[in-house]
């Protein structure tokens, strides 16, 4: 009960108040005493990662980087496949990899360092920002959080439909059959988050549930924080995240794919070495499309840390709290991140992702400080399991099944 009334104050406030003071998960909290590590700390955590690594990925064709880390020291790093197949490129410590949807940590957390400058309010509705929006009642929070009931850009905007239909097989039996037709109404060519506002206004696409119902993770949903984030400062998207994330940051190796970078796409590759080609959705960002290498995840990780970008207390009573309450289990979802809550331990926050052939972890243990950042290029679901390697950490085995 209490989270649920600190909650309702928290998003009641407007954007100028100081909501920060309010404690709704005090043991998500840092834990300043942690120190350097010493050498022989770090040398025990790698003894124990290395035989999972080998198991986990190695033998499953790894292709992609990796680094666990323990307050801000990296304890183990490796790099394995080729970053481009087609020239025989390496990948290697500055390779960029497609973040997928951990591209929604940047597009969330810039909308509270918005919010905390006082230009934006969470409670906002979305036309506030970006005029002719066909749904009432959707807020920049429910944004945030999936609980918008707006549908996903990929599926209304793919130009094949399917269609379960009813048949005859060769023995005479009505069957059901998966048919596959193009649909005239469909989005041609590459879209951009313009082209989904636009597409959504055209055809007044029906929402799946009504506003703030229930969660639904849905990349419809940071296509337009984007749009809000370029609307507010009259910058693109990837220019403002270049300019207040990025430059600031040190992180040199990252950047946002947009239209502009489409002529040198270099595909990510299917388990069995495939490329993926352009598609029609692969240039609409703030959902996805943010690029960036292991190491300039970990100075992410640090800034969310220690607070550089957006404040420790908005990020822990706004960012990292549970807005589904109707969910029952340990996992649910915050602003711009996945939460998983164990009954006896401090919560791990973190994002996964999946576009193509990119899969990718980031798993933050913030109590203990430690994260553990797997990115890869070649399609690999171990790569998801691979995160249980922050046991090391905890000293429990990890049985947890975290959201792809």
């Amino acid at each position: 009960m209490l989270i649920a009334i600190c909650t309702s104050l928290l998003l009641a406030c407007n954007s100028g108040s100081d909501t920060t003071g309010i404690e709704l998960y005090p043991t998500i909290g840092t834990d300043k005493s942690k120190g350097p590590l010493s050498e022989a700390e770090k040398e025990s955590y790698r003894q124990e990662l290395l035989p999972m690594y080998q198991s986990m990925l190695i033998k499953t064709g790894f292709s992609g980087g990796i680094l666990v880390a323990k307050n801000g020291e990296i304890i183990f790093e490796d790099y394995q496949g080729f970053y481009n197949r087609s020239t025989r490129q390496p990948v290697d410590s500055q390779s960029s990899f497609h973040l997928a949807s951990i591209s929604k940590t940047f597009t969330a957390t810039a909308i509270l360092h918005l919010y905390e400058q006082g230009k934006i309010n969470l409670n906002d509705p979305v036309e506030t920002y970006l005029p002719g929006f066909p749904y009432s009642g959707i807020t920049l929070m429910t944004l945030l959080n999936h609980r918008s009931g707006l549908p996903k850009y990929e599926y209304f905007m793919n130009e094949t439909i399917t269609k379960v239909v009813r048949v005859k097989n060769k023995k005479g039996k009505w069957v059901n059959k998966k048919t596959y037709y193009k649909d005239p109404n469909r989005f041609k060519g590459l879209a951009t988050n313009r082209d989904v506002l636009d597409f959504m206004i055209r055809y007044k696409i029906k929402a799946v549930y009504p506003p703030n119902q229930r969660y639904q993770y849905c990349n419809t949903n940071y296509a337009l924080l984007a749009m809000v984030i370029e609307k507010v400062t009259g910058k693109r998207y990837p220019e403002y995240l270049k300019d207040s994330v990025f430059t600031p940051l040190g992180m040199k190796n990252s950047y946002v794919f947009s239209m502009q970078d489409t002529a040198s796409y270099v595909p990510s590759y299917n388990y069995n070495y495939a490329p993926f080609p352009l598609e029609s959705m692969d240039a609409v960002y703030g959902d996805k499309n943010v690029y960036s290498t292991v190491r300039d995840l970990l100075k992410w990780n640090e800034a969310l840390q220690n607070g550089s970008f957006v404040s420790v207390r908005t990020l822990e009573n706004l960012a990292y709290q549970p807005y589904s309450q109707e969910t029952r289990g340990q996992k649910n979802y915050g602003l711009g991140w996945h939460l998983y809550f164990p009954p006896t331990e401090p919560p791990i926050i973190y994002h996964n992702g999946w576009w193509h052939g990119n899969n990718t972890v980031f798993k933050r243990l913030i109590t203990d400080h430690a994260v553990v950042i797997i990115l890869g290029n070649r399609f690999n679901r171990n790569i998801w399991a691979a995160g249980k390697m922050s046991s090391v950490f905890t000293g429990r085995a990890d049985t947890t099944q975290l959201e792809q």
